[in-house]
């Protein structure tokens, strides 16, 4: 997937120079409408790239309006539910939202939440490793996709990466999509 954070993030001589530009942080997909970018150019917004829906999701990523509209539309209706709310939220509602959630004076936010509360598609961190709530396992994450499928420990803290505001909407029966090496790891 490809993801931004509302603008460029590199110089000119293509160095990340921060971490957002804007509090619109969205994911695509790598082809849409035979578009074709040349990465970090300059004055165009930073391109991110993430192993999975998941994945972008625990970074604090929602799916783009454009290029990923079913994803889009379907979110929105999981944060209708969430919200209760009688109207379908906008962008700029959610991302108001969600930009406290998911960064807070430069840093990550995090939280400390029971494992068994947490539903699919959550990232949590335990021992200092990513994993993937899925299912009755945890998926460990790695750059090249997920490399095992642990057992979920019966009564255990852990620090959740995915954005509340997120784990909210999953709750509501937002399910992101993973990586086949997830599915595959699922199988076994």
């Amino acid at each position: 997937m490809l993801g931004n954070r509302g603008g460029a993030l590199h110089n000119s001589d293509r160095e990340i120079v921060r971490g957002y530009k804007s509090r619109r942080w969205i994911t695509c997909v790598l082809e849409f409408r035979g578009r074709h970018r040349i990465v970090m150019s300059s004055n165009r917004y930073t391109e991110l790239f993430f192993l999975d829906e998941a994945v972008a999701f625990a970074a604090g990523h929602r799916p783009c309006a454009e290029c990923r509209r079913q994803r889009y539309d379907a979110f929105r209706q999981a944060w209708r539910r969430l919200k209760q709310q009688d109207s379908y939220p906008f962008a700029d509602d959610m991302d108001r939202e969600l930009h406290p959630a998911r960064i807070d004076r430069g840093k990550k936010v995090t939280y400390e939440a029971a494992l068994s509360s947490l539903p699919d598609g959550c990232f949590v961190q335990i021992e200092g490793r990513a994993y993937l709530v899925w299912r009755d396992g945890l998926l460990l994450w790695t750059p090249e996709g997920y490399g095992r499928r642990d057992e979920r420990p019966e009564n255990s803290m852990v620090t959740v990466l995915t954005p509340k505001p997120i784990v909210g909407c999953f709750r509501q029966g937002y399910m992101p999509e993973i990586h086949e090496s997830g599915r595959f790891l699922n199988h076994r």
